[in-house]
């Protein structure tokens, strides 16, 4: 539903804290002159942007998380824990700067309040008294949240336009990175690797070494093994052992039934012969999916991450530009900075996926840009008429 949707359903105590916060000149006992006033004054392009501009990063991060999503509804416990997950690096961004003046200094100065303790809920309140949150109507709905759908849009737009403001963009860069199709063939090839071999198991589950390097030589792209005593985990089932293509590559075939470990073999299973025998047609779009799926945990905003590369990186642009707009919403993982994050396990592997190319420029350094099966697969468009 749109905002004009939601403010009709709205009572006349919600509407009246909405028109309070847009400063709504209006007969404030008339539930139909609050609803066209808040219309009239959100529909404002000033009015909408200067409320951007006063959210705090927490609440962009909070509001990020909700813009791309194809549901539609959203449970108080699910908001709360997304606000609770915008809070990340505030920690240390309220650290003193090395030169702050000593303790005994400071308590020469004038006591400043501390600052109030977070709270989720008020950030949710505050969303709600905006006009940008509202509980359904009726029956079980009445205890779930939603985005008025044209304002998502318009939020949508208003960051990407800003965002872009502050892009640098380039010519083609001579030399470029291009995978697509790459990912599906190394697939195929693995494949037939482990129907034509006797592959052993490690107890934990994962393949010798030995075979790892030699199923490796069969891909079009070529990874090492991680190194020893290299901190890995989180963005597979046997991530810790194998390089990060193939450990997407292996659970993929994992997940479609192409593989079966059982009895310290690796074998090919019925769905394995039959995936090599006629290769779906989709399969970029499945290997897209289940990638987000394998991946939300340790991003939790990958999808947001996504959508924003799609928007901006329409044509050529610097990574560097592209990195200083995006890292505010990457939250660090563990071993992982947050521009370990978006480089590698964000970026990366949106190349070897083929949504992305990655190339380097003379002058601008390294540069990204869609593929344009990579902008139809990340709008759910088809793929029929793509490169």
């Amino acid at each position: 539903m749109n905002l004009s949707d939601m403010l009709g359903y709205a009572d006349i105590g919600q509407l009246s804290r909405i028109a309070a916060v847009y400063r709504c000149q209006c007969n404030g006992n008339s539930k139909n002159d609050l609803i066209q006033a808040i219309l009239s004054t959100v529909s404002r392009h000033d009015v909408f942007d200067s409320q951007i501009d006063t959210m705090k990063l927490d609440e962009l991060r909070f509001l990020n998380s909700l813009l791309f999503e194809s549901r539609e509804s959203y449970s108080l416990e699910d908001l709360i824990a997304r606000a609770q997950q915008s809070r990340f690096g505030l920690e240390g961004e309220a650290k003193a700067p090395e030169n702050a003046p000593s303790k005994s200094k400071q308590r020469k100065k004038k006591q400043q309040p501390e600052p109030q303790p977070f709270s989720p809920r008020d950030m949710i309140a505050r969303f709600k008294h905006q006009g940008w949150l509202f509980n359904g109507y009726s029956g079980p709905s009445r205890y779930m949240f939603q985005v008025p759908g044209d304002l998502k849009h318009r939020f949508r737009e208003t960051l990407r336009r800003r965002f872009a403001e502050a892009l640098v963009y380039s010519d083609e860069p001579p030399f470029y990175r291009d995978e697509q199709t790459l990912l599906k063939d190394d697939i195929h090839l693995f494949l037939q690797y482990v129907q034509r071999h006797e592959i052993g198991l490690m107890p934990d589950g994962s393949m010798y070494k030995r075979f790892v390097q030699q199923a490796l030589e069969h891909m079009a792209i070529r990874e090492e093994l991680p190194s020893k005593g290299e901190w890995r985990f989180g963005y597979g089932r046997h991530f810790n052992h194998y390089p990060d293509r193939f450990s997407l590559l292996y659970d993929y075939c994992m997940s479609i039934g192409a593989l079966e470990e059982s009895g310290g073999q690796l074998s090919l299973t019925e769905g394995g012969r039959a995936r090599l025998a006629d290769p779906p047609r989709n399969e970029d779009e499945r290997l897209y999916r289940y990638w987000l799926k394998l991946y939300k945990t340790p991003v939790s905003n990958l999808l947001s991450l996504v959508h924003w590369i799609q928007a901006l990186a329409s044509e050529w642009v610097t990574a560097e530009s592209l990195k200083k707009n995006l890292l505010p919403f990457v939250k660090p993982y563990y071993y992982d900075s947050a521009e370990a994050v978006l480089e590698r396990r964000v970026w990366t592997m949106m190349l070897h996926l083929g949504l992305l190319r990655i190339g380097e420029h003379p002058v601008h350094g390294t540069v990204l840009r869609m593929t344009r099966a990579g902008n139809a697969i990340v709008k759910g468009e088809g793929l029929a008429d793509r490169r």
